[in-house]
């Protein structure tokens, strides 16, 4: 049992090693491209399925409330956590509309959609960013594997952070990590890099 956690633990660090060396700029560029997005009076929009859509909502929670400082809350809407709204469009639509309905009525061309997916192949996020790309919004997209149909979606603009990893778990902690430090830097871009304490 001891190896078995041990094993989970060496995983996740080699599978943050491989996605520190293939993305590390490209988390600056997005950080860059989200605060941009908020001094624009943007918001940020974000959605995924399963874990990823708890992913979705810790980001709209850390803008919202905080990360780690005090600091004015930030613009950010998840849309997978109003039950009415998803129920009654995957009912009286399809499941694949339940995002791509929401961005279409609360996106704007000065918005940007944070778009997770860990196959890069749900259906419901690639609706979600053709209704996105509709709007003019941008696009970061979060995603394993070899991206799937979602980095085939992406148009100039758009950033993809791909974690180079199959298993589910170790993408979904890369992700988690990559959201924390999206967080950190548009904090310090915003309001200051003042040291966090430990």
């Amino acid at each position: 049992m001891i190896e078995i956690v041990e094993q989970h633990f060496f995983d996740s660090i080699e599978t943050k090693e491989r996605t520190l060396q293939s993305v590390a700029t490209h988390i600056v560029t997005a950080s860059e491209r989200m605060v941009a997005c908020l001094m624009n009076d943007g918001k940020i929009l974000s959605c995924g399925n399963g874990g990823s859509a708890a992913d979705a909502q810790h980001f709209s929670s850390e803008l919202l409330n905080r990360f780690e400082r005090e600091r004015p809350a930030l613009p950010a809407i998840a849309l997978t956590t109003d039950s009415s709204t998803l129920t009654s469009i995957a009912n009286d639509y399809h499941y694949r509309e339940v995002f791509a309905r929401q961005v279409r009525a609360l996106g704007r061309a000065n918005d940007l959609l944070l778009a997770i997916s860990t196959s890069g192949n749900s259906e419901s996020m690639l609706m979600a960013m053709d209704a996105a790309h509709d709007r003019q919004m941008q696009i970061i997209a979060l995603t394993g594997h070899s991206g799937g149909e979602m980095a085939k979606r992406l148009q100039p603009g758009d950033i993809e952070l791909r974690v180079p990893a199959n298993r589910t778990a170790r993408i979904q902690e890369s992700h988690l990590l990559i959201i924390h430090c999206l967080c950190d830097l548009l904090d310090r871009q915003l309001f200051g890099s003042d040291s966090i304490s430990e």
